[in-house]
């Protein structure tokens, strides 16, 4: 999980917004642009949102993919969005050697994919209003940052520790950034849910949480997810491989690795 930490600042006017959807809440925080252009995106992105649970939910079953899963409907009469979210996942798939899966139990199944993917469109959409001079879109614990919240001052995230419930593990910047995301997989809010795509079975692990900073929440989700299930060691080795990534992993015993360049992120 983490939180966007807001600092009271001369900034520009702010339009924040929270949203309950796919299961989780979505918390918008727009800065700059005119009132009525940023209320009508913001209006978009939620009916976007609202789209995407509609079209890729697992537990509707008119869903299309659900639909698709049964094979009652090919790819090409989905909506063009479970097409790009498909190639998205096999290139995931392909980039961690099979750690990230948009399968489980052998079924279909984007969900790994499909949040991050979300908020970061929903977060561009936003970023494109007229003026707009920053944007952060939490979704159920997985930041996109976008610009700035103010003069010369960065957006900051702070990382929940999964061992310590209600402390920080650290405090991400994104200053020098013009876009950053920060995406935690773990088992300290929902348990044993990531798969081992080798055996189809709840991943054994030594981390409780793996923290990922990169430009975009699509792929930082991703490999949060990838990496947790690979492990500390192997997935501290994978992370560092990667460009424009850094991570934070925490283990059961306690101990904190982290990627190289991860201090530059810190504050």
């Amino acid at each position: 999980m983490a939180d966007t930490v807001v600092e009271p600042t001369q900034a520009p006017a702010a339009v924040r917004h929270a949203e309950e959807v796919m299961g989780t809440v979505f918390s918008f925080d727009v800065r700059g642009g005119d009132a009525g252009a940023v209320q009508a995106a913001l209006g978009e992105a939620v009916a976007g949102l609202h789209r995407v649970d509609e079209v890729f939910s697992t537990y509707r079953d008119d869903s299309q993919i659900s639909r698709l899963a049964r094979g009652e409907l090919t790819v090409e009469e989905c909506d063009p969005e479970v097409a790009e979210v498909l190639e998205l996942g096999a290139e995931a798939e392909g980039l961690s050697e099979g750690w990230f899966s948009t399968r489980y139990e052998g079924r279909l199944d984007p969900t790994g994919i499909v949040k991050g993917w979300s908020a970061e469109r929903a977060a561009r959409h936003l970023a494109g209003v007229p003026g707009v001079t920053g944007v952060s879109l939490n979704g159920g614990g997985d930041v996109q940052l976008l610009g700035v919240p103010g003069p010369q001052r960065p957006w900051r995230v702070g990382v929940s520790d999964p061992l310590r419930p209600g402390g920080l593990a650290a405090v991400i910047s994104a200053a020098g950034a013009s876009e950053l995301a920060v995406a935690t997989s773990g088992t300290a809010e929902r348990g044993d849910h990531i798969v081992d795509p080798r055996t189809g079975r709840s991943a054994v692990t030594d981390l409780v949480a793996v923290t990922v900073v990169a430009p975009s929440l699509t792929w930082a989700d991703c490999w949060a997810t990838a990496a947790f299930a690979m492990g500390s060691r192997q997935g501290l080795r994978w992370l560092e491989s990667l460009p424009d990534v850094e991570a934070l992993l925490i283990t059961a015993g306690d101990e904190v690795r982290c990627t190289g360049g991860l201090a530059s992120r810190l504050g």
